[in-house]
């Protein structure tokens, strides 16, 4: 047997025994199992410890004798005193809202400026690119600033379109260096085919690019919903009146009055705030990762 056809039965048999070495229980267990439910434990227990709190009375809160593990006697009074007693369902809808709408006029841009980016090559295209990206590492700390005078000046205070026209300062810069990787998977020769049939650049964005491109959109489209439902800093700065505050900023400041936390419905506000966003992610995920990783080849 010559040296090539043993190098590849030594491969084979390495690739053999690699493939065999989940087969029985104790290294599957070892292996697989046991680091899956430690990531399942850690990443869930946050919601657990929500769900326990939001249902559990004052009187197993405050005891020390209780079990913090579990509940003994359920109870919705601290979901009934968040819906009814404050402006939290007014939380929610602002929040949907100015989220839909910041992510979809942060998309519509971050299309055309990466497909200008990375098909037009026009003269320092490249220099702008890069300078799109610098913008999302600038902190929102040091935007807000600027940020709150020119929402001042346009006399948008204490609106939700201030959140509007201000999210998306944060939101198109990633988006658009997201969407650029993924319109560099999508081989060129079917625009330059679609031009040769007498196509413009608009139609070809339009019928053959974004249909290719939905992983993407839909990646940048749940990243940029996630960062807008999450906002903090400047939903603080530029709302003041409470029924118009969004959920992050509605929960830490109508729930807790100095040094007294209404732990209750603290953190039944947190648990529902934070499930839309936990389903949107569990219904796209395939498409999220994909869309990050790149799926059109040549």
């Amino acid at each position: 047997m010559s040296r090539a056809h043993a190098a590849a039965a030594d491969g084979q048999a390495v690739d053999t025994q690699g493939m065999n070495y989940l087969t029985s229980l104790p290294r599957r267990v070892v292996t697989v199992w046991v680091p899956l439910t430690v990531f399942l434990i850690v990443l869930l227990f946050p919601f657990y410890w929500m769900a326990m709190t939001a249902f559990k009375p004052d009187g197993e809160l405050l005891s020390r004798a209780a079990n913090p593990f579990w509940i003994h006697s359920p109870t919705l009074a601290h979901v009934k005193h968040l819906l009814f007693d404050t402006s939290y369902p007014s939380w929610l809808w602002n929040t949907l809202l100015v989220s839909v709408v910041a992510t979809f006029v942060s998309i519509v841009c971050s299309v055309l400026a990466a497909y200008a980016i990375e098909r037009l090559r026009f003269r320092g295209s490249r220099y702008v690119g890069m300078a799109i990206f610098l913008a999302y590492l600038v902190p929102p700390s040091i935007l807000f600033i600027p940020l709150a005078k020119m929402v001042t000046e346009l006399h948008l205070f204490d609106t939700r379109l201030a959140l509007i026209l201000t999210y998306p300062t944060f939101l198109i810069p990633f988006c658009t260096w997201l969407l650029m990787g993924y319109f560099k998977s999508i081989p060129v020769e079917l625009e330059e085919c679609a031009l040769i049939d007498g196509a413009s650049r608009l139609q070809i964005l339009m019928r053959i690019v974004l249909p290719l491109a939905v992983p993407g959109l839909i990646s940048a489209g749940i990243f940029a919903f996630t960062l807008s439902w999450n906002e903090f800093i400047y939903a603080l700065t530029f709302i003041s009146s409470s029924e118009v505050k969004t959920v992050p900023v509605g929960v830490v400041t109508e729930l807790v009055e100095g040094d007294i936390y209404h732990w209750g419905p603290l953190m039944a506000g947190a648990l529902f705030g934070s499930l839309p966003v936990a389903i949107l992610y569990s219904f796209f995920v395939e498409y999220y990762v994909s869309g990050l990783t790149g799926a059109v080849k040549e």
